[in-house]
């Protein structure tokens, strides 16, 4: 066997073995004695850790540079690095060549249906700070996404994961970043993870679950998005923080006034990335992939991946690791849904009474001009009710929100800004009170409810000439609801609602500063960050 054949069995057996050590993830193969290469030679994995710390320095900021520090990313000398010691690895080039992992392509798909209680964190390899973070929140045993996809992310692999909203996919691409950056050293303005999400609500919520587990390690994390002000995220870059959770125009504006740079980036990690696809984000989305290293390790997540989001994984992803351990469709057990015809004079009285029992609502609308009205609707028929939509400030948007995660709000009237990863533990109603456009946004905005095994009903509203085509939704959401047409005074809508909640008069409220500034047209860096060269189409 030549060389350059070896070499390539080599790397055949990299890729089939890269399960087996979750050290620095940088190591290659060598023969133990290349003179002595035959048909049967053995190989050892040698650490890229000790390579480089007898290397010169690179000149790469954060990485081999720093003079005080040794190794791949200042973990120190190679005892450090958690591998084995070479000589203790000794694997044959033979088998692994032929087996059918190293076979199968980078279009292989595996479906995982992993059984709850069957593993547990420590068991899939992660770190034990990390996992004390997830016990004293009270999760112990990972969700089917999470035991299905860490195995390979802690590995290093690339990874394409597809699960319904709610199963758990920002913990799984949580842990293999923190771990993996852990013991690390970032520098100012150049961050080593980087997480991308299509609303600054969802980049919050990331935030909050990534917070805790990058604190465990010794990291930091930022959110980057528009609508706060700018002054502080650069604060926070140029104090070294380790991790961005972005949303990609502001991301965008950062870099091109030279606050940001992505060249030092070791994982990448795109969230729904569908909706990013159809918010019209992929090409800023591309353009901020394309300015990380083509080696670094990249994950995408979402709940269902379609042509759009393909292109994505053609470009950018490395032979992935795909698991999809979740049906598309929204069918449940626990989840009950309904449509329900209604006279257009009848729309607002039959909205008032479902959300007017003691359940948590969540209403959605087509436009933001449809939830503002809707809103001050219910609230004017004594039934409070806070709204989330792209015309709110940013502080008002975050403030509904928490109050209707703390239930101090029963009822919120929104867009599909709070169809994607918004997670409100015990919304009891979600209801269309304008039938979505698309199936895949019935099932994300459905997706509110009947989470984490809770009970749940959809109500869906449509006026007679609305039949047919809501009919063609619920086919292609693989839907059978339970069709009636309603009245405001009709029972089944009191037994829907639920128990009577007790009715608060309206309060008069003035218009506040947050409500003027969102009227004004943006300028100067804040239109450039709107614009449609960052945004694309699509307004958050």
């Amino acid at each position: 066997m030549n060389w350059t054949r070896l070499v390539t069995a080599a790397t055949r057996a990299r890729r089939a073995h890269r399960r087996v050590f979750t050290g620095c993830g940088c190591r290659r193969l060598e023969p133990i004695d290349p003179a002595a290469v035959g048909t049967s030679a053995d190989l050892r994995y040698i650490c890229q850790h000790t390579v480089r710390s007898e290397a010169q320095p690179s000149g790469r900021a954060g990485r081999t540079s720093l003079g005080e520090r040794t190794g791949f990313h200042g973990r120190g000398g190679p005892r450090q690095c958690g591998h084995p010691s070479p000589k203790d690895i000794l694997l044959t080039v033979l088998p692994i060549e032929n087996s059918s992992a190293a076979q199968r392509g980078r279009h292989s798909r595996r479906t995982v249906a992993a059984a709850a209680g069957a593993v547990s964190f420590a068991s899939l390899g992660v770190p034990a700070p990390v996992t004390g973070v997830l016990t004293d929140a009270g999760i112990t045993t990972p969700f089917p996404i999470q035991a299905a996809t860490l195995p390979d992310a802690l590995a290093g692999r690339d990874v394409l994961g597809r699960g319904r909203t709610g199963s758990g996919k920002t913990i799984a691409f949580s842990i293999p970043l923190v771990t993996a950056l852990a013991g690390g050293h970032t520098m100012a303005c150049r961050p080593r993870g980087l997480v991308l999400v299509p609303t600054r609500e969802l980049a919050s919520q990331v935030q909050a679950v990534l917070a805790p587990l990058a604190q465990a390690v010794g990291l930091t994390v930022v959110t980057i998005f528009g609508g706060s002000p700018q002054s502080r995220q650069v604060a926070a870059l140029r104090a070294r923080t380790d991790i961005v959770v972005a949303c990609p125009g502001r991301l965008a504006d950062l870099i091109e006034q030279g606050h940001c740079q992505l060249g030092d980036v070791e994982i990448s990690v795109i969230d729904e990335a569908d909706h990013m696809a159809d918010l019209g984000f992929l090409p800023v989305v591309s353009r901020l992939l394309r300015a990380t290293p083509p080696d670094g390790q990249r994950m995408l997540f979402s709940a269902t991946l379609d042509k759009d989001v393909d292109v994505l994984v053609r470009r950018f992803l490395s032979e992935p690791a795909r698991h999809a351990v979740d049906p598309v469709a929204a069918a449940s057990d626990v989840m009950v849904h309904r449509v329900l015809t209604v006279a257009p004079a009848d729309r607002v009285s039959v909205v008032a009474a479902l959300a007017g029992g003691k359940n948590r609502s969540l209403i959605f609308t087509r436009t933001r001009r449809s939830a503002h009205r809707l809103a001050r609707q219910l609230t004017a028929a004594h039934v409070p009710a806070v709204e989330l939509h792209g015309d709110l400030g940013q502080n008002a948007r975050e403030r509904n929100l928490a109050s209707f995660a703390s239930g101090a709000a029963r009822v919120m009237v929104a867009t599909d800004i709070a169809a994607r990863g918004i997670h409100v533990d015990g919304i009891d109603l979600v209801i269309h009170a304008d039938p979505p456009t698309e199936h895949k946004a019935y099932l994300h905005r459905s997706g509110r409810t009947a989470r984490a095994g809770a009970a749940g009903v959809v109500i869906t509203l449509q006026t007679p000439a609305q039949e047919r085509e809501v009919r063609a939704l619920m086919r292609k959401a693989n839907v059978v609801p339970l069709a009636a047409k309603m009245r405001p005074d009709s029972a089944l809508l009191r037994s829907i609602a639920g128990e009577p909640a007790e009715p608060i008069a309206p309060v008069a409220q003035p218009a506040g500063r947050e409500t003027a500034a969102a009227a004004t047209p943006a300028t100067g860096r804040a239109a450039v960050a709107m614009s449609a060269r960052y945004r694309g189409r699509g307004r958050r």
